[in-house]
């Protein structure tokens, strides 16, 4: 067997911490990627329990990480390529994930590398002084640093969903 080798190398073309940052938000969206490729569109619609769908989950990652961006890093109105690509809400009236179905796996990757790579790009020119610059809000005061954690954090979380889901797909 080849012996592995585990650790966080930082993405080039960024300043060496925010590229480790970077790396492991990339390594998260990476294995997602990966453990759905080839999934079938009744795999991507199919509720269980009056769960959300991988389908919806997938919006919503993708979403949040858009919002993030634009309010709290850039404190700027969204760009309207990127707002395009969200013409539903994340959450219905109730509070629960808005229901996305029929799109296909291809849609939700385009939207989920589309937002990566302009939120990546948005790395590129930061140095460690703006990284950890807080964003003054209305109700709350946030870096850049704190967002790409609680990014890390958040699609960790819903791939954790994913995969519950996608095991009792498999196994009906």
């Amino acid at each position: 067997m080849k012996r592995k080798s585990l650790l966080v190398s930082p993405l080039p073309e960024y300043e060496k911490e925010i590229g480790r940052w970077l790396w492991c938000l990339e390594d998260v969206r990476r294995i997602l990627i990966s453990e759905l490729t080839g999934i079938s569109q009744s795999t991507l619609d199919t509720k269980i329990d009056e769960r959300q769908t991988i389908g919806s989950l997938l919006y919503h990652i993708a979403l949040v990480e858009a919002d993030w961006l634009y309010v709290e890093i850039l404190c700027t109105e969204w760009d309207p390529e990127i707002r395009s690509l969200f013409p539903l809400e994340s959450h219905s009236k109730d509070g629960t994930l808005t229901h996305i179905e029929g799109q296909s796996l291809e849609e939700h990757f385009h939207r989920l590398n589309k937002v990566r790579e302009v939120f990546l790009s948005h790395f590129r020119s930061m140095d460690l002084t703006d990284w950890r610059k807080l964003r003054v809000l209305e109700h709350y005061d946030v870096s850049p640093e704190w967002v790409v954690y609680h990014l890390i954090e958040h699609e960790s979380n819903h791939r954790g969903q994913i995969f519950q889901l996608l095991s009792k797909l498999r196994n009906v």
